[in-house]
């Protein structure tokens, strides 16, 4: 079972808005549809919050070497991050928004634009998944249609 979108939307915004009090803008229209796709992608829309045969965690599934890095990265800045463990990030939403949205943060480009589905599909294929597997940058588009997500895009998929 998904989370709604709706829903999931809603507390996106209010938490990045939340989180962006420490100084890092990390709200905008992209940030939250970037994170959208990914968690689409990444687990079902919250369907797996346990990579099956693998180390990701949450709705984002983040690896635990990607959470420490980032976490030592940042718990100066965020004392949210302060205390927590990688295991956390399956049950802790705001948790995994948090750093979700700081490993798209360390990501030298700036976000694409929020109605572009293949610039928003190239930039997670770049600086989240980073496997090198191009049939998983398809796939990305093919599951932020499956899952409804509702930013019109100038792409068929």
């Amino acid at each position: 079972m998904s989370y709604d979108l709706r829903q999931f939307d809603d507390l996106l915004r209010r938490r990045l808005q939340h989180h962006a009090a420490s100084g890092l803008p990390l709200y905008s229209d992209s940030a939250v549809v970037l994170l959208l796709g990914t968690a689409a992608h990444e687990s079902g829309f919250g369907t797996f919050l346990r990579q099956v045969n693998g180390p990701a965690l949450g709705i984002f599934q983040i690896e635990p070497p990607t959470f420490e890095w980032l976490r030592g990265k940042y718990e100066d800045q965020f004392p949210r991050l302060l205390g927590v463990t990688a295991d956390q990030l399956e049950w802790d939403l705001d948790l995994s928004i948090l750093v979700a949205r700081l490993r798209y943060y360390v990501a030298p480009p700036p976000l694409p634009d929020p109605t572009d589905l293949e610039d928003m599909a190239a930039y997670w294929f770049e600086h989240y998944n980073c496997s090198g597997v191009e049939a998983r940058r398809q796939q990305f588009m093919l599951d932020w249609k499956r899952y409804g997500l509702p930013w019109e895009t100038h792409i068929d998929v």
